[in-house]
């Protein structure tokens, strides 16, 4: 069957489902594709239900911070009801989203979309040719390339685990594998993380950055630097490892629940690291998810980034096509509220030409670990090269009383400030308040406030926000 279309979506997430939605209530004629469950990555199995598991890992490391100091007991995690409670936030999201779509009369298609030519879209027998076609397909993880590869579970897996294995390795050091290290370390489980090099969690400050690993190893999660996985083979029952660590309880655990175990290796620095564990979790880097929808046949121009786009989001090489969102070799993070700007611009240029353009100036940046590590705008060795007028306000911020108050032993802020303009160039944050504080930097960012102007403000007091006028002093 053919049909021709004013826009043609590719994908329902972020960036899909609000420019079909907009385009819509103009009177288009939309169509919108996924191979997937409707809703996209951060409804179903991103950002939303993994704040969920945060939020109760949170409340298990508050509470043990308060024991002795007013609080008698500790309290743990319930997996499979932590689990069911998840659930209640996702498992209505495709039907009602696709529901939403079709009440607006938008037409809804499922299958792998892949371009047969400039203009035509090919997915389950249907033709589909869009006047405009928007690629917003996301991203998925990045091949890794070792012996036993199709051991490895993703973050889908692991938002999904009735049980929680012990242990678990988390392979990458990136902002997935220490957000799911903390919340399975919260819920008991023996947690081992392998990266590559020195430096983790590339993107924010490596100062704040090792102070993070210290809790973390505090906590009992085992860090191992410059370690590169080689193999994962599954264990046959019965099978006995000399892998370090012998989690008998563990593995007795798994046999019980018919749960497989494996055995990793890796190098580490000359040496081999051998794991015995219950689950291996994919967390070293993501790549745009294009590679099957057949780009070349639609004449559109494409990088390991992403699909290449200009200024306005529109396809360097066909003019019809436009993409947003993980997908796109843009200047945007890899993140939902980027994800939404791009969708915005390709929106607004889709229905009245190209003159808007993505405004990339604050791109607030959070690993949801416990606790929260933060960063938006440029970085302390950016800073550095920019003169003197640009100076670094560094605090340990665990003596300040907000973070006092709840015995919260790991806290720290940078604040980079223009000392000549007396703007907010940067601001790099550490603490259970990290989320929140750093959306007051992306205003005075976006808004172009001067430190005076943020201080002026008066501030309810004792919150995180009163800390501000302390941390903006030059």
């Amino acid at each position: 069957m053919e049909q021709t279309f004013d826009l043609v979506v590719i994908g329902t997430g972020s960036a899909g489902a609000a420019t079909a939605q907009a385009c819509r209530e103009q009177n288009w004629e939309v169509a919108i594709i996924d191979s997937r469950e409707y809703g996209g990555t951060c409804a179903l199995r991103g950002c939303d239900p993994k704040k969920v598991l945060v939020g109760a890992a949170e409340l298990v490391d508050h509470t043990e911070r308060m024991v002795g100091k007013g609080l008698e007991d500790s309290v743990r995690i319930n997996w499979p009801d932590l689990m069911a409670f998840k659930h209640t936030f996702t498992d209505y999201i495709p039907g009602a989203h696709e529901k939403k779509l079709k009440d607006a009369g938008i037409h809804t298609f499922h299958g792998h979309a892949r371009f047969v030519s400039e203009d035509t879209i090919e997915v389950d027998g249907h033709r589909l040719t869009g006047k405009h076609i928007l690629i917003a397909t996301g991203a998925k993880p990045a091949p890794l390339s070792v012996t036993g590869e199709q051991y490895l579970a993703n973050s889908d897996d692991f938002l999904n685990l009735e049980q929680l294995p012990s242990p678990l390795v988390f392979v990458g050091g990136g902002y997935i594998s220490f957000e799911f290290a903390h919340i399975a370390a919260r819920a008991g489980a023996e947690v081992h993380i392998l990266h590559k090099d020195e430096q983790p969690l590339k993107g924010f400050d490596p100062e704040l950055v090792k102070e993070l690993m210290q809790r973390s190893r505090d906590i009992g999660i085992h860090i191992h630097l410059n370690t590169s996985l080689q193999s994962i083979e599954q264990l046959e029952e019965g099978t006995e490892s000399n892998s370090s660590p012998a989690n008998a309880e563990s593995r007795t655990a798994d046999r019980a629940n018919n749960q497989p175990r494996y055995l990793i290796q890796a190098s580490q620095q000359d040496q081999e690291l051998r794991l015995e564990c219950g689950l291996v979790v994919h967390g070293a880097g993501r790549m745009p998810n294009i590679m099957d929808i057949q780009l070349e046949q639609g004449k559109v121009e494409f990088s390991k980034k992403g699909v290449r786009v200009n200024d306005y989001m529109q396809s360097v090489s066909n003019p019809i096509v436009y993409a947003a969102g993980d997908c796109t070799d843009s200047p945007g993070l890899p993140l939902t509220p980027l994800a939404s700007l791009e969708s915005q611009v390709a929106t607004h240029n889709l229905l009245n030409g190209n003159t808007r353009k993505p405004d990339y100036r604050e791109m607030p940046s959070i690993a949801f670990t416990i606790p929260k590590l933060g960063a938006i705008g440029i970085s302390e060795e950016e800073a550095r090269k920019l003169g003197d007028h640009v100076t670094v306000n560094t605090f340990d911020t665990s003596t300040w009383y907000t973070y006092k108050r709840t015995n919260e032993p790991t806290a720290m802020a940078k604040i980079i400030i223009d000392t000549s303009t007396r703007k907010i160039l940067g601001a790099h944050i550490l603490s259970g308040e990290a989320d929140e504080m750093l959306n007051y930097f992306a205003i005075a960012i976006r808004l172009n406030l001067t430190i005076d102007q943020m201080r002026e403000v008066l501030y309810a007091y004792p919150t995180p926000a009163s800390d501000l006028s302390y941390m903006l002093k030059i």
